[in-house]
């Protein structure tokens, strides 16, 4: 199989990608972390769209396409190299699932064809403003998707499905090309933290894998976060605020007094680059009971570590000033940083690399400042690199892709099925 450039490829997929990316993205398909714990996917309303990715596959001619019953979708593309030659088995993942940050329920993007390099206004008093973003004003006379400003868009992570089921259609419509044996993953969840605690990675035969789940056009990352939530329950005592002198412990007080100890210095809003933070992600309750989530990430595993222990002592702390409340925490790990593994692994990375290259732009490498699932399928053995999708702006109203960089993406997977078909 040849290796792809951007111009080589774009005339024949573009018009065909943008259509699946915007019928993808009309589909509500918000995941609730609040109860995926208990139950995978978390909403049914994903199901929508694992079953039209499940009925689009078989339409391809993929013939070996299961879809469970936690709904993770695994299909299998089978390779078509010569008898005996044996490569190793590659996997493509992206998750269906939306963040629950922004709403995403009647998505109505906004096709800027092409974009005039001028400010783009949207509902909700929402500016794009190319002054302000370089990556925005580099689009000028191309196509470029936004949000109308009530809703997110949802390239997080509908881009990579749409550039991996456009990839997997053109791999079918032209078997001349060779390449090994292949497998499309596509799970729920992935925005809870959670979506792959079911995920049965036995079933996998990829010696690699690898998200399409990135950001910026040329982005290749190889280390996250590692990433801990915390749920802080306070136990207060209730009692008529009229005789409440003495008696009464607020349990929402309580669990203002444990957010302020939060360093603020350490925040999302305050940090980039390298360091870690924590934030208070969700908090309820009233006067008897109060319950609050507090995510925090590091790239370093003491430094999360330090602090799982700071979150308890501030635990402590607030207990400790509230006499007669009670303050529980229950730690969980989310995901591990994936450079752990992946530094074992020098030929995925090296390969990844050439195959951004081969697309026409150097790639930028670069820590995610958060995880995907290939953080959580790397722990399971499986080394999965991220690779960008294109979409910016990720949870949020002024969500955005260029078409572009969807483009860009399907030539980089085109180029790792056709160097793995030719690895011995």
């Amino acid at each position: 199989m040849s290796l792809y450039d951007y111009d080589s490829i774009k005339d024949d997929i573009a018009d065909e990608l943008l259509e699946r990316f915007l019928r993808y993205v009309r589909i509500h398909t918000t995941s609730d972390d609040t109860v995926a714990d208990e139950k995978t996917p978390s909403t049914e309303r994903q199901w929508n769209l694992l079953r039209l990715l499940e009925s689009e596959l078989k339409d391809f001619g993929v013939e070996d396409v299961g879809l469970d019953d936690f709904g993770y979708l695994i299909a299998r593309l089978p390779g078509n190299l010569s008898t005996g030659t044996l490569v190793d088995t590659i996997g493509f993942m992206a998750h269906v699932d939306t963040n629950s940050d922004a709403p995403g329920e009647n998505v109505q993007p906004l096709i800027h064809d092409p974009y005039d390099g001028n400010v783009i206004k949207l509902k909700n008093d929402i500016v794009l403003d190319p002054a302000e973003s370089p990556l925005l004003a580099g689009y000028e006379g191309q196509t470029v998707i936004t949000t109308d400003g009530t809703t997110l868009l949802g390239a997080d992570d509908k881009a990579g499905v749409a550039e991996i089921m456009t990839a997997v259609q053109w791999l079918c419509r032209h078997p001349e090309e060779a390449r090994g044996d292949l497998e499309i993953i596509f799970t729920p969840d992935e925005e809870t933290g959670m979506g792959m605690n079911r995920f049965p990675h036995q079933r996998l035969r990829s010696g690699y894998c690898f998200t399409m789940d990135g950001g910026e056009e040329g982005e290749m990352e190889t280390e996250c976060y590692f990433a801990c939530s915390a749920c802080v329950s306070f136990k207060g005592y209730a009692i008529h605020p009229g005789s409440a002198r003495g008696k009464m412990v607020n349990a929402v007080t309580m669990a203002g007094a444990f957010i302020n100890m939060l360093p603020r210095n350490e925040s999302p809003e305050a940090t980039d680059g390298r360091y870690g933070n924590y934030w208070p992600h969700k908090v309820e309750g009233g006067l008897e009971n109060a319950e609050l989530t507090v995510y925090y990430r590091s790239f370093d595993a003491d430094d999360i570590a330090r602090r799982t222990e700071a979150i308890k002592s501030f635990a402590s702390a607030v207990e400790a000033s509230f006499p007669g409340g009670i303050v529980t925490v229950e730690i969980k790990e989310q995901y591990r940083n994936m450079r752990e593994e992946l530094d074992k692994h020098p030929l995925v990375i090296d390969r990844l690399r050439k195959a951004v290259q081969a697309s026409g732009i150097e790639p930028i490498e670069r820590p995610i400042r958060g995880g995907t699932d290939g953080s959580r399928l790397t722990a399971m053995g499986i080394p999965t690199p991220n690779i960008f999708a294109g979409g910016i702006n990720f949870h949020s109203r002024s969500e955005w892709v260029a078409l572009p960089a969807m483009v860009r993406a399907i030539t980089v997977i085109l180029n790792l099925v056709g160097d793995w078909a030719r690895s011995k």
